[in-house]
């Protein structure tokens, strides 16, 4: 065998030797990076279980906000409507006769037309 070979294959067997070697502690290092109890894994557990939390909370805040839209809408709707049930009696208050001072208004009935229209 010529010495280059023999060099060759020294060289050869020392790089895999040297890969074999930064392998295992890579294996190592992995190792104690997924660890679920002291390293990242169990942080990224503990992330992931909050998230779940917060998108729960989210949904709950969303599904509360919507319901307070939808009554406080129906409050509005009944404020309009009072407010234009309050202008039209304010309108009506404008064909009333000015009331003077000692002088009563006199109501008129009618017998005649309401018990024609009765009958």
């Amino acid at each position: 065998m010529p010495p280059m070979e023999i060099l060759s294959d020294l060289m050869l067997g020392l790089g895999a030797f040297g890969a074999m070697a930064y392998c295992h502690i890579l294996s190592g290092r992995l190792k104690r990076f997924n660890a679920l109890e002291s390293g990242m894994g169990g942080a990224i557990a503990v992330l992931s279980a909050q998230v779940d939390d917060m998108t729960r909370a989210l949904n709950a805040a969303q599904r509360q906000a919507q319901q307070s839209s939808e009554g406080l809408s129906a409050l509005v709707a009944r404020g309009d409507a009072a407010a234009a049930r309050l202008e039209l009696l304010m309108a009506s208050m404008h064909d009333l006769p000015d009331e003077e001072p000692g002088k009563r208004l006199r109501v008129v009935r009618r017998r005649g037309a309401f018990a024609e229209a009765a009958e």
